[in-house]
């Protein structure tokens, strides 16, 4: 059992985030319905502090990435 607590909350957001958009990327497909491209877009300038545009996914990916990459 592996349990997640404290800012270890924020870095899995952050990596699920990250494949989301790696996902949308790559084949089209939304994670769920709720992570739609824009939403995805927005919790991504959220945590990084940069505007995405559309279409920016893998921009935002690699942001998410270098967050977490410590």
């Amino acid at each position: 059992m592996t349990i997640i607590t404290g800012n270890n909350i924020n870095r899995f957001a952050i990596a699920v985030l990250a494949s989301a958009l790696k996902l949308y990327a790559k084949t089209g497909m939304k994670a769920s319905r709720a992570y739609t491209p824009t939403n995805m877009l927005k919790t991504a300038t959220r945590y990084t502090g940069n505007k995405y545009k559309r279409g920016e996914y893998m921009t935002a990916h690699d942001d998410l990435r270098a967050l977490i990459a410590d």
